[in-house]
Formats: C-alpha cells, structure tokens, sequence
C-alpha cells in the first residue's frame, strides 16, 4: 500500500497538511491519527476543519470522546480515546454506529480501542523532528491508496523508503 512522508517545520505546516487532506475526503472514509501528546493530532483534525468552512473551535475531544461536525458535504467524527482503560469501553460507549459507510472518522489514539474499532483506511503518525514534526501517512486499504494518491497532488511529500 501507498506510503508518504512529510517534514511539516510549524504549525502553519501541519494546518496545511490538514487542508490538502480535506479536498479529498469521502463519506466512509476512517483515519487513524497516532502519536504523542502534543504531536499535532488535533493541529492536524483542525486543518481538515477549516478548508471544509467550518468557522467555529475546534477543540480536542478527549472528555467527551467526540466531537460531531457538519461541514461541507460531510459528517466528520472527530474522536479522541485517549482515556479510555479497556477497548471494551469502546463499545459502551455506542461507536460502533458511527462507523456506517456515511461518515468520515478521525480517531486520535486508535490503539486504545484495539480491535474493537473497524480498520483504518489510512493511518498517519506524528512524531516530533527537529524543530517541527514528520508526518508519516500509510493507506491501509485500496480507498485509502486512491485517498493518498489524491491528497500527494495538493502537498509536497518526500519520497517513502517503505
């Protein structure tokens, strides 16, 4: 599957990195975001919200697990299960319906609901580098790769070694 890398130097960067991603979403579409605290994962949800209109705060979802958006021609889910103990608490809490072929699906801190959640179609890694931040995106199904492909058009990516 495709695999991309970028160096994103600021904020501003991680923002715009967000935007060439939202040109490209789908309904249906599931990313996994992963990465530290303070790697940019919400940074990165609040670029996506801003090139789709959305004028209002965005805030990370980690005490009310999601936040819903209605914005452009979709319906973004932007969850954050960092607080989760037990990825059964996945399931108490009613996601599974959230994942219906309808609506885009950003999930910051996947791995907390481990095989509970449906599999991503793309997955994008944060890290801190330097005195910025490497982006590390990987398509994890066929409608990811067509995703990627897209998205690579719009932002400058530095070729994968994977």
């Amino acid at each position: 599957m495709l695999s991309l890398n970028a160096f994103l130097p600021d904020e501003d960067a991680t923002l715009a990195l967000g935007a060439a991603l939202a040109r490209e979403l789908t309904p249906g579409l599931a990313i996994h975001l992963r990465g530290e605290l303070g790697a940019g994962k919400t940074t990165l949800v609040r670029g996506v919200l801003r090139a789709l209109g959305w004028r209002g705060p965005v805030k990370s979802p980690t005490y009310a697990l999601v936040e819903l958006y209605e914005v452009s021609r979709l319906n973004l889910h932007h969850f954050d299960f960092y607080r989760f103990h037990d990825p059964r608490e996945w399931i108490d809490a009613g996601f599974r319906e959230s994942f219906n072929g309808r609506n885009v699906s950003l999930v910051e801190w996947p791995e907390k609901a481990e095989g509970l959640l449906p599999p991503p179609d793309v997955q994008i890694a944060l890290a801190a580098s330097g005195s910025g931040r490497s982006a590390s995106l990987r398509a994890s199904s066929p409608t990811g790769t067509t995703f990627l492909e897209k998205a690579a058009r719009a932002f400058e990516f530095s070729p994968s070694t994977s």
